[in-house]
């Protein structure tokens, strides 16, 4: 290798390495995190270091061994971290109720029995029953699936089968179906308006291309917050839209317009529709423009022409903007919580209460990691209608 390509290279590199060393800090790094977080529980683990050293050879149907109730009586003498055995309470109290009640009664009889063998059964029956002791053992164990089971609404049973939860404690799997569905009712809206529009913006040239094109770009130009807070004051019940439909007599009374599904599909397209104009835009400007009137003279009206001739050559842009809008809509978080109602909150609000109202990073990152998997999904399925559509031609 010469001097000259080397230098070349190494210039390469330098201009390359400011952005991926910023796509590993605020991309890659916080997102290995996640599905760490995901699949992580070293709570039990560091709790109970010489349980988790035993709980390996126990096969969790039998009867607990001697060895193993020792181990367990061990660590709760040498535990001197009140926060870690409190997150190590809840962490059992999860897996099987009455945890913390029993934990409490079995703590406050070592304190008064420092040494020597113990008898944990004289001090709660519960420990008689080995549901309690399987909890133990399994919480000591570093990595779990209970969070990404959890997040699909299943569970392991006793037996460690995966079964559904019960009906009224099932929740997240109908709301990840809510935000695909109104993923994609945005996205149909956003192709029903951004198809026409922008065959509307293709045909036109000059100072009115740029006025039609400055008009859909306008949302991008301002806030996400600003262009929700608009819609609150546009929608609600004494807002503009009502009230010049009532003053124009259209309707006699408030339409519910706020606190529903309309109001956040109708706010979210807002948002959405240049993701889906510019994608078909691109493609229009390349379909030559006498295809039309070619069609035309050959005796095809013009729904014909439209249907046979420009909208299967302009399905390249609707298609990728279909999946822009889609990937976008799905992860949506202020649009939904503040123009729609108990019933319209996506994922994204289930996610945040996990990672903020009750610091559960287990789950947080579960869903996240679901709806992670769900895109990829999406992509890959993206990636082999283009490379079958390329390959056809």
């Amino acid at each position: 290798m010469s001097e000259t390509s080397f230098k070349g290279r190494l210039t390469a590199l330098a201009l390359v390495a400011p952005l991926v060393l910023f796509l590993a800090i605020f991309f890659a790094w916080p997102l290995a995190t996640m599905l760490k977080e995901s699949v992580s529980d070293p709570v039990g683990s560091r709790a109970f270091p010489l349980t988790a050293d035993v709980a390996g050879d126990w096969d969790r149907q039998s009867d607990p061994p001697e060895e193993l109730k020792q181990a367990f009586v061990d660590d709760l003498r040498a535990i001197d971290d009140q926060q870690l055995l409190g997150d190590a309470v809840r962490r059992l109290n999860s897996a099987q109720n009455g945890f913390r009640t029993l934990m409490s009664r079995t703590t406050r009889a070592l304190e008064d029995q420092p040494q020597g063998p113990v008898d944990l059964v004289a001090i709660d029956k519960r420990w008689s029953d080995i549901r309690f002791w399987r909890a133990v053992a399994d919480s000591t164990n570093p990595y779990t699936d209970r969070y990404l089971l959890a997040a699909l609404d299943y569970e392991r049973d006793a037996s460690g089968k995966i079964t559904a939860l019960p009906t009224e404690a099932s929740a997240n799997s109908a709301i990840l179906l809510r935000t695909l569905g109104i993923g994609a009712i945005v996205t149909l809206a956003c192709a029903l308006i951004g198809l026409p529009y922008a065959m509307l913006v293709a045909s036109v040239d000059g100072w009115k291309r740029q006025l039609l094109l400055g008009a859909v770009l306008l949302p991008l130009w301002t806030s996400l917050l600003v262009r929700t807070a608009a819609w609150f004051i546009l929608l609600q019940e004494k807002g503009l839209i009502n009230d010049t439909l009532m003053s124009l007599g259209l309707i006699s009374g408030p339409l519910p317009l706020i606190f529903n599904r309309l109001g956040v599909v109708i706010a979210m397209t807002h948002v959405l529709l240049p993701f889906m104009v510019l994608p078909i835009y691109s493609v229009l400007l390349s379909i030559p423009r006498n295809l039309m009137p070619a069609a035309a003279s050959l005796g095809a009206p013009p729904w014909r022409a439209f249907l046979r001739v420009l909208l299967p050559l302009s399905l390249r842009g609707v298609v990728s903007g279909s999946l822009l809008v889609f990937m976008t809509a799905i992860g949506y978080y202020i649009t939904p919580a503040l123009i729609g109602g108990a019933q319209d909150q996506m994922i994204s609000s289930v996610i945040a209460f996990y990672a903020i109202g009750s610091a559960n990073w287990g789950m947080a990152g579960a869903l996240g990691a679901i709806l992670l998997v769900a895109t990829l999904a999406l992509y890959t399925v993206y990636g082999r209608l283009s490379a079958d559509r390329t390959g056809g031609r």
